[in-house]
């Protein structure tokens, strides 16, 4: 029988625990409010104890909202850092939840964590390079290049990047750091900050703010196969999946912003689509981090 891992996807809503052997083999599936640090960690780390006294898991995956510390040298490794939810900056993730497991664990970004997910079980299966984005809460980009998260000082921030804008959209954007960055453009809150009490309706496809959240996307998507040249690109998280249609408006225009100078591989078409996984990419990361933990 394969081996049992843990996982934790830590969001910044809502935390997903999974204990399992891989996508077709769930044991238990337990979700929690993403509320104070403390109360969210202990609840966490209850949870951990109890499923490893009662049948041992391998290794624990932590797939967490960040910014993180990701850098093994620091003594502030695992823990969260200039994150807009104030009450998490300097939360000690990792320590803590690793010690409540007491067994070999790996911290990442939520949005890579996906992305491995993806490489192992879904839409980047056989590849080493490719990018998981995610459009929600905020806009996060999992971005693998030879096989592994790219790594420098810190982890990528590219939903953070500015853009050309869509000409004729001069909407300030919401991003209390960089105003129309894209997850400014693009996420959930922008879309409400822009749109108020219209969000809560059912926007039709042919509504203009779309253009503007696909625009912002593909020159997301450009500048991602410019830097990284990734075998596909994989959009997912809650704006998307409400919307569909996104996915293949933003294959189009970044075909049309590329201009024929960087042609996307014409054996993967579409070359942006929709994660094979689902709203599971997310909990089935911390599983992928688990299992590279314990190899």
């Amino acid at each position: 029988m394969a081996d049992l891992f843990a996982g934790v996807e830590l969001g910044g809503t809502k935390c997903i625990l999974l204990l399992a052997r891989g996508p077709d083999e769930i044991i238990e599936r337990v979700q929690l409010d993403t509320g104070d640090p403390d109360d969210t960690l202990s609840s966490i780390e209850h949870i951990l104890a109890r499923w490893q006294s009662a049948t041992r898991f391998e290794a624990l995956g932590i797939g967490s909202f960040g910014p993180l510390n990701l850098d093994p040298a620091s003594p502030r490794y695992g823990e969260v850092t200039n994150s807009p939810k104030l009450r998490w900056r300097g939360a000690r993730v990792l320590s803590r939840l690793s010690a409540a497991a007491g067994v070999p664990a790996r911290i990442d970004t939520d949005v890579n964590g996906a992305a491995l997910a993806e490489i192992r079980w879904g839409s980047g299966r056989g590849y080493e390079d490719f990018a998981y984005i995610t459009v929600g809460t905020g806009v996060g980009v999992g971005l693998i290049v030879n096989g592994q998260p790219t790594r420098g000082f810190s982890h990528c921030e590219l939903g953070h990047i500015r853009t050309a804008r869509l000409p004729g959209d001069e909407w300030k954007g919401s991003c209390p750091f960089h105003g129309d960055c894209v997850e400014g453009l693009a996420s959930g809150p922008a879309l409400k900050a822009r749109l108020g009490s219209e969000l809560a309706l059912q926007l039709d496809r042919g509504h203009p703010v779309w253009k503007s959240v696909s625009w912002a996307l593909a020159q997301l998507c450009h500048t991602i196969v410019c830097a990284a040249a990734p075998r596909a690109i994989a959009i997912g998280g809650g704006v998307v999946e409400g919307n569909p249609h996104l996915i293949q408006e933003v294959q189009e225009m970044l075909v049309e912003s590329l201009a024929g100078y960087v042609e996307i591989p014409a054996s993967r078409q579409p070359y942006v689509g929709a994660p094979v996984l689902g709203s599971g990419a997310g909990p089935l990361g911390a599983i992928a981090l688990a299992m590279t933990a314990r190899d």
